[in-house]
């Protein structure tokens, strides 16, 4: 199982080094286009491809980071890194969003100039990066919060770039030079509601919460429901990362289990309960058997 994970890991990284060697590569284009034509809204949107290319290469290191093993101090890895790029990328994302909107009310009644034909030249050569970034990342972009992170930067660059060739077909036909404003405007309604998906699942995961699909109530009652078993408690899920959820409780079992050898199989019944019988498949769980006398002695035991 971890063989299958670290594989479609590294299957990941290499499309998120894809995307970011084409987005650095429009970046350049960019802004030597901006520099080329003068246009502000080129730069403008030079330096959120800027910003895409950072959240990119966020990406890409903490898949590099995912594949390291585990050691005495990282018992799991750092698989983790996923979700921390991904909780950056969403932040940064966040933060664009809300500036590309007030920026672009401001320029409703502020418009700058802005050369239609660099625009359109340089708009073009962004839209087909995306596109390509869009083909690498698509079949991985639900693999991980990371993946997804990344995959939603992509779709905030190509939505940039058709912003930006209809508001220079636009202005060239018309002259009405506040459609970039409101261009930027409508992307940023379509970005923010997703950015804030993604980062309230980046901050569930890092306040363990339990995963979601994860019924504790129906795991307590299955478990509760097992020959043997008198209680249960203590009983806590979360997700280390993407796939990788974890569960461990306190199961109260009747005294005799521990003088006729049968808690060996009680202990193999509930791994196989957690990992078989819910939607949410929990291979890695840790149990701890206990009698009934057991509760009097813990110092603090909860439901």
């Amino acid at each position: 199982m971890s063989h299958e994970h670290d594989h479609a890991v590294s299957n990941n990284r290499t499309r998120l080094a894809i995307a970011f060697s084409i987005t650095a590569t429009i970046l350049v284009a960019e802004v030597i286009g901006a520099i080329w034509t003068g246009s502000l809204a080129l730069l403008v949107d030079a330096g959120h491809m800027l910003t895409d290319a950072s959240g990119l290469l966020m990406a890409l290191i903490a898949a590099s980071w995912m594949l390291k093993p585990p050691t005495p101090r990282h018992t799991w890895g750092f698989k983790r890194a996923e979700v921390l790029a991904a909780l950056a990328q969403a932040s940064v994302l966040l933060a664009v969003g809300i500036y590309a909107f007030i920026e672009g009310v401001k320029r409703l009644f502020e418009p700058p100039d802005v050369s239609s034909t660099g625009l359109l030249v340089f708009g073009i050569v962004g839209l087909v990066g995306n596109i390509a970034s869009i083909l690498v990342l698509t079949s991985g972009r639900s693999a991980s919060l990371n993946m997804r992170a990344a995959f939603l930067e992509v779709i905030n660059d190509a939505l940039g770039s058709v912003a930006v060739i209809v508001s220079a077909i636009v202005i060239a036909t018309t002259g009405w030079v506040q459609i970039d404003a409101v261009a930027a405007m409508l992307i940023s309604a379509l970005i923010i509601p997703r950015t804030l998906i993604l980062l309230k699942e980046s901050v569930s995961v890092l306040l363990e919460s339990t995963p979601k699909g994860l019924d504790l109530g129906q795991v307590r009652a299955h478990i509760l429901g097992m020959e043997h078993v008198v209680a249960v408690h203590d009983l806590h899920a979360s997700q280390i990362a993407t796939g990788l959820p974890v569960l461990s409780a306190h199961v109260v079992v009747q005294p005799e289990c521990f003088r006729d050898g049968h808690a060996p199989a009680i202990l193999g019944d509930l791994q196989q309960c957690v990992a078989e019988h819910f939607d949410v498949n929990v291979e890695h769980s840790t149990f701890q058997l206990e009698p009934v006398a057991h509760q009097a002695t813990e110092a603090h035991p909860h439901e």
